[in-house]
């Protein structure tokens, strides 16, 4: 195979993969803004403790919670920075607020 060629055929691999990745980004982002969002009241929810608004957290029911542990700083959290709600592996099918908590927050590794 020529070297032109061979150019070539990577280059347009390399659009082809970067094109997936583009249009995998914008359904997902597209899904997250359909999700229903996460009721407090729901039983899963419940269970975890989980708080729309970090601030109204149970600190006596949940000890483990510290202030500034969002659901935008977890492992879980799917959604963009900066979006107000999104996807949580959690609570697949529904999204929670990004200054949400629930018990199952695990930090981002920086």
């Amino acid at each position: 195979m020529d070297p032109e060629r061979r150019d070539l055929l990577k280059q347009g691999s390399i659009v082809l993969v970067s094109l997936a990745a583009m249009s995998r980004a914008l359904h997902s982002h597209a899904q997250a803004k359909s999700l229903p969002h996460l009721a407090e009241t729901d039983a899963t929810a419940a269970a975890l403790g989980y708080r729309a608004d970090a601030k109204k957290v149970d600190r006596k029911k949940f000890p483990a919670f510290k202030p500034g542990t969002d659901c935008d700083d977890c492992i879980q959290f799917e959604g963009r920075k900066g979006e107000e709600w999104g996807p949580c592996k959690i609570f697949p099918g529904k999204a929670v607020n990004m200054h949400g908590w629930c018990s199952a927050f695990q930090p981002k590794k920086a």
